[in-house]
């Protein structure tokens, strides 16, 4: 059985759309291990499961996340974009990745507070912008953080005493041999994203890589193998 761990990227945006209560499942369906998502903050201070600032590439409304409240977004999309406490409630078979891509501590801070109230922290990790993962870090201690490194050159020390994170999180193109030996070496875990060709699959694997995330998520389980789950 293998213990590399597939991701689906925003559920199975293939079979349904991205981010979605019907992704999430059908990702859950097809074999992953863990399920990665986006939060956005609305006015109210809701979060809400959306990559893009607006509702316009999914939804048609080009309207900001940030400047409508949890009913305005449910009822432009009716009923589409989930909170994340929908979310978690879904993902609750697997594993769950929360991505973090903005700097702004707000956003973290709501995560971990729905997190915790849906009692799923020992089911979930975080990745994203290391300021966004200072705030995880400040508001749970025992949070699981995958810090996302866009460079080949490691990350500063000082960033890894203040974050201590459990895996770094690349650009499957970054990586090589060395960078992920050198990663294991600090025992630290090594994510790629977001690879849907399966020779690229094959070539993470041979890696050494611990997870790998994919839109692709039914190809992704054929390629690694028999289900693994955490």
């Amino acid at each position: 059985m293998s213990t590399v761990l597939a991701v689906a990227h925003r559920g199975d945006p293939y079979r349904a759309r991205e981010n979605t209560v019907a992704s999430f499942r059908s990702a859950i369906a097809a074999g992953a291990d863990m399920v990665e998502l986006d939060v956005r903050l609305t006015r109210d201070g809701v979060p809400v499961v959306l990559h893009d600032a607006t509702l316009d590439r999914l939804w048609g409304h080009d309207r900001p996340v940030a400047e409508l409240t949890a009913q305005q977004v449910r009822e432009l999309t009716a009923g589409g974009v989930p909170t994340l406490a929908e979310v978690l409630a879904v993902t609750a078979p697997v594993h769950t990745l929360i991505d973090l891509p903005m700097r702004d501590a707000a956003p973290a801070r709501a995560a971990v507070a729905a997190v915790r109230e849906a009692g799923a922290g020992e089911r979930v990790s975080y990745c994203g912008d290391p300021a966004a993962l200072k705030a995880v870090r400040a508001t749970d201690e025992a949070a699981e953080i995958g810090l996302t490194w866009k460079r080949t050159g490691p990350p500063r020390p000082a960033v890894l005493r203040d974050l201590r994170p459990a895996w770094l999180t690349y650009r499957f193109g970054l990586l090589d041999h060395a960078l992920v030996e050198r990663a294991h070496a600090r025992e630290l875990r090594v994510m790629a994203w977001t690879v849907d060709s399966p020779r690229a699959m094959r070539r993470l694997l041979a890696m050494g890589v611990d997870a790998i995330t994919s839109n692709r998520v039914t190809e992704l389980r054929r390629v690694i193998g028999p289900l693994s789950r955490r």
